[in-house]
Order: structure tokens, then C-alpha cells, then sequence
């Protein structure tokens, strides 16, 4: 686990109390009432209730902190009335190590509430100001488990977790397109090599690049069990896509716990799913430290792109997005068949395969009055960088309805693991996997 995993359980709930109840002056939540932030250490869940109707009452980057710090603060107090209630009951006041330890018949439940509010906070509200304090948390519960526990959760659980995913169908070649316009590759490109091939604006499939990382072998993510250990038993919350793709009608989104994510839609020793789950564009990084440790950010990532129009939308021009200061990571994580349809991204991106395999299909910018882009939508809601086009409709049902894709050149791939894609900003992509795959994108400017 982290750094913070050595951290006693006594000394991080003295420290969880002792934040709670000094706020320093310049705490953003002080512009909170004084009558709320009264209730904070004794009643958390009322505060909990009003800081998630003020969540939904703004778009989320114009939320006040205040109100996610107070998310944020009333989830810790609640969390730690769990710990101290759960710790009491389960050990009943003995304390023979220096970690408080549990015994594999007790309850366990305490501890999956505790890291449900823990993540809840982390998910909705960022943990704006307390993201160290609930990592030594977590970290310290991580303590308290039975080797390999995992959470109870509404799917039959699974006795003995395999060593790795099963096979898919997706895999058999009548499910694997054939590649006919392939992308330009190379061998671990030196980063002189990489900035003049960025200045083609071509994409570039690169191998051997990743093949250090620990995902890739001592830590690895293509084993169930590691990364049920690394998501304390499982327990962990994600946000979940629900359906195949976000332009399917009945598409939305939960929220679970990892290992009910992990039963219920990539452990299928036969067909897939009929409702297909996609841990996708998810900042799980910042959200489990220990498995942004098994990764690192490509050297090619630190390198200055050439300078590139905003792409185009339905209204004109977007703007250019703000200048990152470090890379955006993202996790990509789901069974076969999931699909981000064709779209393009406000970034130059590095998409890394560490589990599985993808079928990726790149078109140019300059093939875009050709690809249908939605537009704005009713709601107002800009869609213009998301074609409309199934990229893999039949030929009949694409000549019909978008008579001009067809006429479209691309490029395209399979994504193995180990092998990275560089896609240059304004490229149209379309995704889909082949297996369960398990891919970090890095968008940088």
C-alpha cells in the first residue's frame, strides 16, 4: 500500500479529531454558517445531505469550496465515528499490537461504511483539503483486514478470485477487425525523434516503452487479486458507465464498489454481460495512490507540442484549453466490447495498454465535415466533438444515413499490452475493446 500504511490507527484518528476541531482561518469553509459548521463533530449527516444538494445546485466547477469542504469534513467526522465505533466493538478494548487487529469472523462491516463515506467524499466532492488525512485513513483500515477480505456486495461473491481475466469471445477472429491502414509504429522513440514526429500531426503506435512499469509485472494489474488488495478488499467506490457507449440510448452511471464491479462485469467465463460496465475517464489515481505508484507519466508527455488550432464545433471555434501545468491521467477499465465512440479530445494524448487489447480506429482533423459531428444539443450541452456515426454500422446502414463517411481515410491499430498510442489533439478516435482492458490515457499541452 501507500507511505501512509505505517501510520497507527490511534495516532490518525487523534489526528482526524484534532483537524476537525482547528480550522484555520483561511479554511474556505468558514464561509459556511456558524450554525452548520456548530453541528459538524456530532451530527455529520445532516451536513452530508445539505453539502450534496448544494453539489447538485451548481455546475460542478462553479460549486463554492465551502460546500465541498464541507462534504468533505462531514464524511471524515462520520468516517471516524465509524472507526471508534467498529475498533470498540470488534476488539473490545484490547489492544495487543500497535495496529488494533480483527479476526476473520468479525464483522467487517464498519470498515466497508467507513471507506463507502471515505470515497463518497473523495468522488463527489474531491476531498478538497483533506485528500492526506484520508489516505493515512484508508491506509491504517488496510491495517486492520484479513488477508485477501474482500466486501460483501449484492453479487454472489466469489470464493477463490482467479489469477487473471478470463478469455472473451470478443477475441475470436470473427470479433477482431482485420487491419488494413495501419498506424505508423516505432520502438521506443527518443524523445528527439518523438518532437519530430509531433510535428507531422500524425499518430504514432509506440512499443516498448511501458514494458517497466510495475503494473506490467510485480505489481500486476492484469491479476484480480492485486487489485482487489490494492482496493482495500474491493471496497473501494467507482463511478461506473453503464451500457456500452455514452451515445446509447438507456446509458448512465453508478456508483459501486470495485470488486461488485469487477463480479459483476469483467469475471464472465462465457458471453458477455447483456449490461456492459465501464470504469471510464475516471481520475483513480488521485483517488488510490498505491496504484498511481505501479504507473509512471511517459518522458514524452513533457515534451511541447506544435501549436494547434482549437478543433472545430458546430458554433465556430473552441477555445484553446488551459495550459497544464502536469499530464491528466485517466483509467480505462472494462470488458469487452465497451466503446468510446468517435470523438476528439482538447489535449495531445498517450493512451497506454497494461491489460487487454483495443481496436482503435484515427481520422484527421481535416476528414471532419465527413465524420457528422452532433453539434449543440437541445440542453445546450456542446456534443460537437462526438461524431454521431457508429463507426462499425453495417455498410448499408452507414451509406444511408452518413453517405459521406465511408469516403473518409483513417488509420488504425490493435492496441496490445505494453504498447502506447500517440494521439495528436483534433484526431478523431474511436475505441473499442477486445478483451478486458485495463488502459491509462495522459493528456498534456
Amino acid at each position: 500500500m501507500s507511505e501512509n500504511a505505517s501510520v497507527s490507527m490511534p495516532g490518525i484518528i487523534e489526528r482526524v479529531h484534532a483537524a476537525l476541531h482547528s480550522v484555520d482561518e483561511a479554511d474556505p469553509i468558514l464561509d459556511c454558517s456558524a450554525a452548520v459548521l456548530a453541528l459538524l463533530p456530532t451530527q455529520p449527516d445532516p451536513l452530508i445531505a445539505l453539502a450534496h444538494a448544494k453539489l447538485h445546485s451548481y455546475p460542478f466547477h462553479s460549486v463554492p469550496v465551502c460546500w465541498r469542504r464541507l462534504h468533505t469534513d462531514a464524511s471524515l467526522a462520520k468516517a471516524l465515528v465509524l472507526v471508534q465505533n467498529g475498533i470498540r466493538h470488534s476488539c473490545a478494548g484490547e489492544r495487543k499490537k500497535r495496529h488494533a487487529s480483527l479476526h476473520q469472523d468479525d464483522s467487517l462491516e464498519w470498515i466497508d461504511e467507513a471507506v463507502k463515506v471515505l470515497d463518497m467524499a473523495a468522488i463527489m466532492a474531491g476531498s478538497v483539503g483533506r485528500l492526506e488525512i484520508i489516505e493515512q485513513l484508508l491506509s491504517a483500515l488496510t491495517e486492520l483486514l484479513p488477508e485477501h477480505s474482500t466486501s460483501s456486495t449484492n453479487c454472489p461473491k466469489i470464493q477463490t478470485w482467479p489469477l487473471s481475466f478470463p478469455s472473451s469471445p470478443a477475441m475470436t477472429p470473427a470479433n477482431v477487425p482485420a487491419i488494413h491502414i495501419p498506424v505508423q509504429s516505432s520502438v521506443a522513440p527518443s524523445m528527439q525523434s518523438f518532437e519530430a514526429h509531433m510535428k507531422t500531426a500524425q499518430p504514432l503506435r509506440i512499443t516498448e516503452a511501458i514494458t517497466h512499469w510495475p503494473a506490467m509485472h510485480e505489481r500486476p494489474w492484469s491479476s484480480p487479486t492485486y487489485l482487489l488488495d490494492e482496493t482495500l478488499g474491493g471496497r473501494r467506490l467507482v463511478p461506473v458507465e453503464i451500457g456500452r457507449s455514452y451515445t446509447d440510448t438507456g446509458w448512465g452511471q453508478s456508483i459501486i464498489t470495485f470488486s461488485e464491479f469487477m463480479q459483476k462485469y469483467l469475471m464472465l467465463e462465457t458471453a458477455e454481460s447483456s449490461e456492459m460496465g465501464y470504469l471510464a475517464q475516471h481520475d483513480l489515481f488521485s483517488q488510490i495512490p498505491a496504484l498511481r505508484n505501479d504507473i509512471a507519466v511517459p518522458d514524452y508527455c513533457y515534451t511541447t507540442p506544435p501549436r494547434s488550432k482549437a478543433p472545430g464545433s458546430a458554433t465556430g471555434s473552441r477555445p484553446l484549453p488551459p495550459q497544464l501545468e502536469e499530464p491528466l491521467l485517466n483509467a480505462w477499465f472494462g470488458p469487452a466490447g465497451t466503446i468510446s465512440p468517435l470523438h476528439t479530445d482538447p489535449y495531445h494524448n498517450i493512451l497506454c495498454q497494461v491489460v487487454g487489447k483495443k481496436y482503435v480506429r484515427l481520422y484527421s482533423p481535416d476528414e471532419t465535415p465527413k465524420l457528422y459531428s452532433k453539434g449543440v444539443e437541445d440542453a445546450g450541452i456542446d456534443m460537437s466533438n462526438t461524431s454521431e456515426v457508429d463507426v462499425e454500422a453495417s455498410c448499408g446502414t452507414l451509406d444511408a444515413e452518413f453517405p459521406l463517411f465511408r469516403q473518409a481515410a483513417y488509420v488504425e491499430t490493435i492496441l496490445k499490452e505494453g504498447e502506447c498510442l500517440y494521439i495528436p489533439v483534433g484526431w478523431w478516435h474511436y475505441v473499442r475493446g477486445l478483451s478486458v482492458s485495463f488502459s491509462v490515457s495522459f493528456w498534456w499541452n
